[in-house]
C-alpha cells in the first residue's frame, strides 16, 4: 500500500501562486509516475500534470504554462507550483501515484479556493 498526503492548499487572491506537495509513504517502490488532478465542484476529475521516476513531465494543455510539477527523491515527495491563479482554478488538488502492476493510488486531496 501506499500513502499520499497533500498539502499546501488554502485561500489565495486571483494572480496569486501556491505550492502543493504530495508526499509518499509505505510500499513506495515501483512507482514509476506521479501526477496531480483537481475536481472542481459539479465537474469530473481533470488530470493537470504528471512526472515520471525519471523526471520526464507532461501537461495538460489547459493548463501549460501555468504550473510546473517537480520531486524530491530524497523527500518521496511531488510538488506543483500553481502560478497566475484564477478563480476557475478553485478545485480540490489531488496527487496521484502509478505503481508497477497495475497499482494506482490517490490523496485525499487539499482544497485551492482562489478568491478576492
Amino acid at each position: 500500500q501506499v500513502q499520499l498526503v497533500e498539502s499546501g492548499g488554502g485561500l489565495v487572491q486571483p494572480g496569486g501562486s501556491l505550492r502543493l506537495s504530495c508526499a509518499a509513504s509505505g510500499s513506495i517502490s515501483g512507482i514509476y509516475a506521479m501526477a496531480w488532478y483537481r475536481q472542481a465542484p459539479g465537474k469530473e476529475r481533470e488530470y493537470l500534470a504528471l512526472i515520471t521516476s525519471g523526471g520526464s513531465t507532461n501537461y495538460a494543455d489547459s493548463v501549460k504554462g501555468r504550473l510546473t510539477i517537480s520531486r524530491d527523491n530524497t523527500k518521496n515527495t511531488v510538488y506543483l507550483q500553481v502560478n497566475s491563479l484564477k478563480p476557475e482554478d478553485t478545485a480540490v488538488y489531488y496527487c496521484q501515484a502509478n505503481q508497477k502492476g497495475g497499482y494506482y493510488y490517490w490523496g485525499q486531496g487539499t482544497q485551492v479556493t482562489v478568491s478576492s
